[in-house]
């Protein structure tokens, strides 16, 4: 017997699945994410080239933390799986494996990627599955990353398992996305008031330390929390604003940046020689 589908909260099926998010403009290319703004000018006008370069660079900036070149490479939350498709273009794993939570998006991504996966059927696969409960064999990858699909995770010590689980000893973690900032006050209840996201519940709000210590509990080892917010938010802020007016719960981003509500992080770590860890007893 297969594995039973898993369950998918009501927000994340309605988003991304008959609202289809990835057709939204502001997610211009399809790529679903606020983008890494490091090499666009915010001072001129954004154009829609800028905007796809951002999503792609987020990407750019999170396969650099786990050089996935030669290896066995899963991507958790893959929505369209164009960031699979880059990933196995630029980067050149021996395989990529891209793993969503929602039927209708992993329809999509092969779909999108149909000549690709015509092309390179050992290379590139679309797997249904969860976060907390990965449809994937023990140490099977050499790296394991997500890009802003960590803030619907509803069981971050769980995802940090399976990661520790499917990684082979070795590997390499690296998870994208935005969390409240360790000691701000009421985030949860502040975040409600400003963002529609985090009141409805589509977006959880935990600190960035949530994940770091979930995962070196789950044994990794040189578990690091950068924020990347100043290379995110400006930019991000620039473009919605082609889209939404100030004071409307899109700016509100900002906001809860430059209130140090909410920020963005990567945050990345490795399982040792001989499995999470160092495998060292002291």
């Amino acid at each position: 017997m297969g594995r039973p589908a898993p369950f998918v909260r009501p927000q994340v099926w309605e988003t991304y699945g008959p609202a289809d998010l990835s057709t939204v403009p502001v997610f211009a290319g399809g790529f679903i994410n606020f983008g890494y703004w490091h090499r666009v000018d915010l001072e001129g006008p954004l154009s829609q080239d800028d905007r796809i370069r951002s999503e792609q660079d987020l990407y750019r900036h999170v396969l650099d933390a786990v050089a996935p070149t030669g290896g066995r490479a899963v991507e958790v939350g893959c929505g369209l799986g164009l960031g699979c498709a880059l990933a196995l273009d630029e980067y050149g794993p021996a395989s990529i494996t891209g793993v969503d939570i929602h039927p209708q998006q992993l329809r999509r991504a092969r779909e999108a990627n149909s000549p690709l996966l015509a092309a390179r059927p050992q290379r590139l696969r679309f797997l249904l599955g969860a976060a907390e409960s990965l449809p994937l064999g023990d140490a099977e990858f050499d790296c394991l990353y997500s890009v802003e699909a960590v803030q619907h995770f509803p069981d971050l010590p769980a995802f940090a398992r399976e990661a520790a689980r499917v990684l082979r000893p070795g590997g390499r973690v690296a998870v994208a996305g935005f969390f409240t900032v360790d000691g701000a006050p009421a985030p949860e209840e502040r975040l409600a008031g400003l963002l529609e996201t985090f009141a409805g519940g589509l977006d959880i709000a935990r600190p960035v330390s949530r994940l770091a210590d979930a995962l070196a509990e789950a044994g990794f080892a040189g578990v690091r929390a950068d924020s990347i917010g100043p290379q995110v938010w400006p930019g991000w802020d620039r473009w919605l604003a082609r889209f939404w007016a100030p004071g409307t719960w899109p700016r509100n981003f900002m906001a809860a940046w430059e209130q140090r509500i909410l920020d963005y992080y990567l945050i990345t770590a490795r399982t040792g020689p001989h499995g999470p860890g160092d495998g060292s007893s002291g």
